[in-house]
């Protein structure tokens, strides 16, 4: 068994209020936001695959399948770097490119899979990439939705929202919490609880009520707006906008939760996302 724990999540799902809850907790105080990524290591950077590259080629330059080939090496280096576990972001689907894995168990030790409702998430979708809210929900129904390949970030090969998380949570095994970010909002403690248990941690009542103040939405959104996020995608005027559940009920229209539904009826059912009537 390897020392990466994955902390996995559709876009806009909570991926990054685990994370925060996660370093405040191993931190025992209110940690800066652009630390994050100290504690919890993003895989896509460039830079780590650049070792794999000869002097004059840079990521931009390779195909996919490439970057997939090259994925589980940079996955073992960032094991072999660490000293314990190392928390790694992805929100790649879990599976394979190519033959190629886009994540690599044989230096893993677990994974934190966090979900939200969809219905909610093209909300939040549409405002952090700038996109209308039909354009959202045809992104999340695209199965080979994804990220472009960038200077700073290697692609992400994200799916369906519906593929994303049914990747994660429907084959038992891998040591996986799979939590809903409905129920992290509702009962903090219990939920949060089930993490700080995951990491092999003792109960320590004060030390996970400190972290979950520590990493609310009114503390992030605050960090933010003195100091902005290092991880705020360009075409978002901010990256922690709302943070409640059932936003969608204001905002889309009943067609477009049908279309919602349609897409992605078989797993809503199973995280009881569907809404009276539909």
């Amino acid at each position: 068994m390897g020392n990466i724990l994955w902390i996995a999540s559709y876009p806009k799902s909570g991926n990054t209020w685990v994370r925060s809850f996660i370093q405040n907790y191993l931190s025992n105080q209110r940690s800066d936001i652009n630390d994050m990524h100290r504690q919890s290591i993003d895989e896509i950077k460039s830079f780590r695959y650049q070792p794999y590259l000869s002097a004059d080629q840079a990521t931009t330059d390779l195909d996919l399948t490439t970057i997939c080939a090259i994925r589980p090496n940079v996955h073992a280096d960032i094991a072999a770097a660490a000293q314990g576990t190392v928390f790694v972001k992805s929100h790649n689907f879990q599976g394979q490119y190519e033959n190629y894995p886009l994540h690599n168990w044989s230096v893993s030790s677990g994974a934190i899979y966090v979900v939200r409702n969809p219905l909610d998430v093209a909300v939040s979708l549409s405002h952090y990439f700038d996109y209308t809210i039909d354009d959202a929900i045809s992104y999340m129904a695209d199965d080979m939705a994804g990220t472009p390949n960038e200077p700073e970030n290697v692609p992400q090969i994200i799916t369906s929202w519906s593929l994303n998380v049914s990747s994660w949570t429907q084959e038992p095994g891998n040591n996986l919490l799979v939590l809903r970010y409905e129920d992290l909002l509702k009962n903090p403690k219990k939920y949060f609880r089930k993490v700080e248990s995951l990491l092999g941690l003792k109960k320590d009542p004060k030390r996970l009520t400190k972290a979950i103040h520590a990493s609310s939405f009114k503390n992030l959104k605050q960090q933010e707006q003195q100091s902005g996020f290092v991880e705020k995608h360009e075409n978002a005027g901010a990256f922690f906008r709302s943070g409640t559940a059932n936003q969608w009920q204001k905002v889309l229209s009943k067609e477009q939760v049908e279309r919602l539904v349609n897409d992605h009826r078989e797993q809503m059912e199973r995280f009881k996302y569907i809404p009276p009537g539909y």
